[in-house]
């Protein structure tokens, strides 16, 4: 029952990212998985094919900006986001292709989010062991704020999945996961 309605819906996202803008339908992004392992990250395309060099001339012509990247490696109101693009990540329909790591194996439903290089130097002495867990599509940070929570909340919230993981607090997880995207809150 599920399958035929991801694939109608991603067949919708497809049309309206060739609409909205040039480029390719996915993105794939390197991430750090479970023991380090390098996965590529599969999202929709919620930015414009040059975002890349946007991104270098944002940091080195707005210094507010520069500072609200350094500190949580993204931006508030992105100027590189498509219109079709700011939709699915308020729905958090662009994680949706994330589905495909799942059956590969690189990721679970819930966990600590996989993360970039760079942005595993944050976790300090927690890296080893915030790594220990496959990374999930949903977990504590995500139901907990998602981009308005800080990283060092993020580390506190992965922590503590770890610590405490249970069945139960998986599925406590997954029913939040669905109020917190069905609100949009901490999406951008």
């Amino acid at each position: 029952m599920a399958l035929p309605i991801v694939l109608l819906v991603s067949i919708f996202i497809i049309i309206a990212i060739k609409i909205d803008s040039p480029g390719p339908i996915f993105y794939g992004h390197k991430r750090v998985g479970k023991h380090h392992k390098e996965i590529k990250c599969w999202k929709f395309r919620s930015m414009g094919i040059d975002s890349d060099e946007k991104l270098k001339e944002i940091l080195a012509t707005d210094p507010v900006r520069a500072a609200e990247w350094e500190k949580d490696r993204k931006f508030t109101d992105d100027p590189r986001v498509t219109k079709v693009g700011k939709f699915l990540r308020k729905t958090s329909l662009d994680e949706l292709p994330q589905l495909w790591n799942i059956i590969a194996g690189d990721m679970s439903f819930v966990g600590p989010r996989p993360v970039t290089q760079p942005e595993l130097k944050k976790y300090g002495e927690y890296e080893d062991y915030v790594l220990s867990a496959q990374p999930g599509l949903s977990g504590m940070w995500q139901i907990s704020g998602r981009s308005d929570t800080g990283y060092e909340e993020r580390i506190t919230l992965d922590t503590y999945y770890i610590q405490n993981w249970s069945i139960w607090l998986d599925l406590w997880i997954i029913i939040k996961t669905i109020w917190v995207v069905l609100k949009g809150k901490g999406a951008y």
